[in-house]
């Protein structure tokens, strides 16, 4: 695996564009399998998740073609069904998160489908049950072999139905949506997430033929079509990689242009960096962040220490709030971080703790920040990074350290951001990516 040697204290400035949106390409390159049709998609980032779905299509049998570095097209005329026995099939599935929403297409258009329980970070337990529930309730009947924790999953016909989540999940209102297009009837679906990625899916369905009202609403009803057809599809920016290069602007006190952000499909992020201090210029679509000599963290109006907690959209995407909690450690003031949804998520504070910061570890779910002002520097450390979004926490702490910081297994931060050590050199930053 790679490392990253970060030797600190550069300041950054100049432009950067973000990538396309990671978690909404994983989505959308699963809805190519609803269609014979070819599908073109657009903005798509060459990062290890979505390559590995790409690759994953290609060997299901879907015919995958590179249009430009960000562009391909898909045509699903026919799926190997042998290749889901296969340990290939179970090997590189089990390695990606995003592999679980073949399924809802697959039992759309075939009838069947096929997944092993799949991996991705170790940010605590990460439930499926929502996915399965919501294909049982459409007739599907599904079964779990607990000794190669191989998901199957088979349907005579899907019928829409009513259903209420048990929980707002992202991935599970996608697969629950692309399995809804296809089934005879009416599907209604309440507390359905509501990201722009979900949003994102819905209008490319409906370009495709679905018929889907309530996008953008935590109630969606979907009537069932009998086939779907092709669609040209272009990816949001990634709103993560627009917040981490929010926070990193800030730690590093530098001054960067963030463009091309698709500013209204950020909801509450700006506003809630603005809560830390940290002073923003939208101009247009882009973000301008100034040079910072501090940044004074907000309170309540009744003076008790502010809160920054995950919510469903339009809440604030637990993805950043890794961001936020290495950022809060050289503001001015004091900060509860709140991860509500994953128990392991902030067990990275440990290597900032030994870097320096100032934060008590309250359980696994919260974390009291006690910023230094800049009074008193990160020192620079060896790390490893545990998932996507803590690494590039602590890819942001060791560019605003004091010496030379190493971070080990970096595929966690390339699942993620594409070519981050490249791009963000080009700014001033001091980044060595060492192959091991």
């Amino acid at each position: 695996m790679a490392t990253f040697e970060v030797r600190g204290g550069a300041s950054l400035c100049g432009e950067i564009v973000p990538q396309g949106a990671k978690n909404e390409a994983l989505q959308v390159l699963c809805a190519v399998l609803l269609t014979e049709d070819k599908i073109t998609v657009e903005n798509i980032p060459s990062i290890l998740d979505v390559n590995s779905m790409i690759d994953l299509l290609n060997e299901m049998g879907v015919t995958v073609e590179k249009i430009s570095e960000t562009a391909y097209s898909f045509e699903a005329k026919s799926i190997d069904f042998d290749y889901f026995q296969t340990p290939q099939f179970r090997k590189k599935a089990t390695g990606l998160r995003g592999s679980i929403m073949i399924v809802g297409p697959l039992l759309a258009r075939f009838g069947k489908a096929f997944a092993p329980r799949p991996g991705g970070d170790k940010i605590g337990r990460r439930r499926l049950d929502t996915h399965f529930l919501g294909f049982q309730k459409l007739g599907a009947v599904f079964d779990y072999d607990l000794t190669t924790h191989f998901y199957k999953v088979e349907a005579q016909e899907l019928k829409g139905t009513y259903m209420l989540l048990d929980e707002a999940s992202v991935t599970g209102t996608a697969n629950i949506v692309m399995a809804s297009v296809l089934a005879k009837g009416t599907t209604t679906i309440y507390n359905a997430a509501c990201e722009p990625y979900v949003q994102q899916l819905c209008r490319m369905l409906i370009r495709m033929g679905a018929k889907i009202q309530g996008t953008g609403s935590n109630l969606l009803t979907v009537e069932g079509v009998e086939r779907l057809s092709g669609t040209v599809h272009r990816i949001l920016p990634d709103m993560i990689e627009v917040g981490s290069f929010i926070g990193m602007a800030a730690m590093t006190q530098s001054e960067i242009t963030i463009k091309d952000v698709s500013i209204n499909d950020l909801g509450i992020i700006p506003n809630q960096f603005k809560r830390l201090g940290i002073e923003l210029d939208i101009h247009d679509d882009d973000i301008y962040v100034p040079v910072q000599e501090s940044y004074e963290i907000e309170s309540f109006i009744d003076g008790s220490i502010m809160t920054i907690a995950d919510a469903p959209w339009p809440g604030l995407t637990p993805d950043l709030l890794s961001v936020f909690l290495v950022v809060a450690t050289q503001a001015k003031g004091s900060v509860l971080i709140h991860q509500k949804m994953f128990e392991s998520r902030l067990f990275f504070v440990d290597k900032l703790i030994d870097m320096g910061a100032q934060i008590i570890l309250c359980d696994p779910h919260r974390a009291t920040v006690i910023g230094h002002n800049r009074k008193i520097n990160l020192k620079a450390t060896m790390m490893t990074s545990p998932d996507i979004r803590a690494g590039v926490a602590l890819l942001i702490a060791a560019m605003s350290a004091k010496g030379t910081s190493v971070i080990h297994n970096i595929d966690q931060i390339d699942r993620g951001y594409s070519r981050i050590d490249e791009r963000l050199n080009a700014l001033g930053a001091q980044i060595t990516r060492i192959e091991n």
